[in-house]
């Protein structure tokens, strides 16, 4: 259970983003990624994670240099794996510039941990140029 001062410090957290963490979480939040839901500077134990997923027990960490090699870290993850959650460390600039890359590996991790008979529905593709979400041949089963 989180205490009142990690509840705290995860929201002043929520409210002082970096930009490579702003970035990520433009595309995490409110299902956007395959209809997955992710939480934002969320408590785990004694430490806040950057980004999680809950079902599928998956940490991001968004890291900037100071985190280069830190034992402060290893020791965190340590203690994240050892009770059944998978860490992925990106770094900013890695975030910043190829965002895609990022989003690929974490739908990657999301699919390698479910069962093989509920894989991950495919990516949202845009809208046609009429603005209608379903193309013209489209039959509805539904009704069938």
């Amino acid at each position: 259970m989180a205490t009142t001062n990690q509840i705290q410090r995860a929201r002043l957290l929520r409210k002082n983003m970096t930009d490579a963490e702003r970035l990520l979480w433009r595309h995490l939040r409110a299902h956007r990624l395959c209809g997955e839901k992710f939480r934002r500077q969320h408590p785990i134990g004694p430490y806040i994670v950057d980004f999680m997923h809950f079902g599928a027990r998956l940490v991001i960490e968004a890291d900037g240099g100071q985190h280069n090699g830190s034992a402060t870290d290893a020791v965190r993850d340590n203690w994240l794996r050892s009770r059944g959650f998978k860490v992925l460390r990106f770094w900013n600039d890695e975030i910043l510039s190829n965002v895609d890359v990022v989003l690929e590996v974490i739908l990657g991790e999301l699919v390698k941990g479910r069962a093989p008979r509920s894989p991950l529905p495919p990516l949202p593709r845009p809208l046609s140029r009429q603005g209608e979400g379903r193309s013209r041949t489209f039959i509805d089963t539904e009704f069938i």
